[in-house]
């Protein structure tokens, strides 16, 4: 303390504000009332064993700290520090009086403060926050709570007693319940702000990087609805009659729907004609408790320029009886049928589909364009789901490649190679990899339809093939990787380093892994220039990004 004081006269007399500032002065009061509690504080509160701590290493460390007053080091560490420790303070006290303060069915007030990466809204009650359903930040509701954990709660909304200017009528109630529309309450600008904001939070919070980040406004369509080209709808048995529809949030329990709202309405009527023709041949629903019953799931795919349609019928078991008849009613009721095939998955869990496919009619594949390339698509192809928006986002890191025609490009985690051929149509040579074969052989089929010859598709692991890759003494001018919600494998990352691409281009369906991994390739001498968020998936709260890094 002697020292403060003194450094507190000698820091009056700098010429720059910093350590000078009420900041310091507030820091010192603090210190000075903090350090009479220490003998009495047992080792809690305030005055506890790490305030005396911290002024041992004041002591320890004055003669360093003096030679940065004059930036202002000092003052901002100190009112860091504090600030930290009162938060921490704050989060413990309320870690243990959440469930005493706060029980089940109360009724609260409070303003909306944030929205998580799932859309519920924050509403902080003494600083505690709850996670509410249908809020928008800025507004001020009443809610009741469910639930009350160490950290967080949840709550229903109750009342909104001061609305926001963002908020619309929602479109479907059902789509609350299923939780396929999570944000429909809230105008489309304003979810396409809130994705921005999402993302920037991400990039900053767990990636790290300033807050100067260029991250863009998110592209959005101007038809945020009926987008969806493929339906995997769950069949169950509803009040003694065989249903479709989608289980409720955080349940398996079918609410039948008949308009998803988000999908391709052919897609929906697909979905509802076989619904009724399984109904008339006596066809049973599958039952998860005692594993018996027949259709599983309905899927269907439509291309969205082609309007093919591929229905797949997932079954318990290896066929069904009446197949012709099925085949027959079938293929006469639903509109540019061109391929039929019959999943089996015999497996008590909760995967869609199961390993085999029984072609029953037409082709084993069907077309559909995207960014003026042909592709074939198989029924276990990924796919994605909303056609027009994919091409933005492709287009997006076709921009950040920035190629000429004569450079070396990977492409890693290709899929069915819609990225890879988009690529080949401007770089020297295209290596692409995808850990499923059967991707594989659907791509290296629809670079032969499209006429490119440029493109080397491998199937396996990214983090393995890529190392042979390196073996072989191939060097790559750009990489552009798109890789599933848990991000890059960091074997792969340590290569794809060493590698030492000029750029690399990451797709990503995941803003949180994609900053995780952002950072880490900027440790290694990357800079990241701007992230592009494009929503594919309108009326969620689910967002995917481009993002451009450039060797140092």
């Amino acid at each position: 303390m002697d020292w403060l004081d003194e450094n507190w006269t000698k820091s009056a007399r700098m010429p720059r504000k910093g350590a000078a500032s009420p900041w310091m002065a507030r820091t010192m009061d603090w210190l000075n009332e903090s350090v009479q509690k220490v003998p009495d504080s047992q080792g809690k509160g305030v005055a506890s064993p790490w305030m005396v701590r911290t002024l041992d290493w004041l002591d320890e460390k004055g003669g360093i700290w003096l030679l940065k007053l004059a930036r202002k080091d000092v003052a901002s560490l100190c009112l860091t520090n504090i600030s930290w420790y009162d938060r921490k303070e704050e989060q413990r006290r309320l870690k243990m009086d959440a469930k005493q303060v706060f029980k089940k069915n109360q009724v609260h007030q409070g303003q909306v403060v944030d929205l998580t990466h799932e859309g519920q809204g924050v509403v902080k009650i003494e600083g505690y926050p709850f996670f509410v359903e249908g809020v928008i930040p800025g507004e001020r509701v009443a809610i009741k709570v469910l639930k009350v954990g160490k950290s967080f709660g949840f709550a229903r909304l109750e009342e909104i007693l001061t609305a926001s200017p963002d908020r619309v009528e929602i479109t479907d109630p059902i789509g609350r319940q299923i939780g396929t529309m999570t944000l429909q309450h809230m105008a489309y600008p304003a979810q396409l702000k809130a994705k921005q904001a999402l993302v920037k939070q991400v990039f900053s919070r767990l990636g790290k990087f300033p807050e100067s980040l260029e991250v863009r406004p998110t592209h959005g369509m101007d038809h945020p609805w009926q987008y969806r080209n493929k339906a995997q709808i769950p069949v169950r048995t509803v009040k003694g009659q065989l249903e479709t529809g989608f289980f409720r949030k955080n349940s398996h329990q079918l609410v039948p729907v008949e308009n998803f709202h988000i999908q391709d309405p052919a897609i929906d009527q697909a979905i509802l004609v076989t619904r009724d023709i399984l109904r008339q041949l006596g066809y049973s629903a599958y039952d998860e408790e005692s594993r018996k019953g027949q259709i599983r799931h309905i899927i269907v795919k439509r291309g969205h320029y082609s309007g093919q349609v591929m229905l797949i019928l997932v079954v318990n078991g290896k066929g069904l009886p009446a197949e012709n008849q099925l085949i027959q009613a079938l293929t006469e009721a639903i509109p540019n049928l061109v391929s039929l095939v019959l999943n089996s998955h015999t497996q008590a869990n909760n995967v869609i589909m199961g390993p085999t496919n029984r072609l029953l009619w037409g082709q084993p594949v069907y077309q559909d364009q995207m960014l003026g390339l042909d592709f074939s698509i198989s029924p276990h192809s990924f796919y994605q789901v909303n056609t027009p928006q994919a091409e933005a986002l492709y287009r997006y890191a076709l921009e950040a490649a920035d190629l000429s025609g004569s450079e070396i490009v990977l492409d890693a985690y290709c899929g069915i190679g819609t990225i890879s051929l988009a690529l080949a149509r401007q770089a020297g040579q295209v290596y692409a990899m995808e850990i499923v074969p059967e991707a594989i052989d659907m791509a290296r089929a629809n670079a032969q339809a499209n006429g490119l010859s440029n493109v080397t598709f491998q199937a396996g692991k990214a983090e393995e093939v890529l190392p042979a890759w390196q073996a072989e003494g191939i060097a790559f001018d750009v990489a552009v990787v798109d890789p599933p919600r848990k991000g890059l494998d960091s074997e792969f990352v340590k290569t794809l380093i060493e590698l030492a691409p000029n750029k690399i281009v990451y797709v990503s369906c995941n803003p949180a892994t994609c900053a995780r991994d952002c950072q880490l390739l900027a440790q290694a001498g990357y800079e990241l220039q701007w992230v592009q968020p494009v929503d594919l998936f309108p009326q969620t709260a689910h967002v995917e990004a481009v993002s451009l890094l450039v060797k140092e």
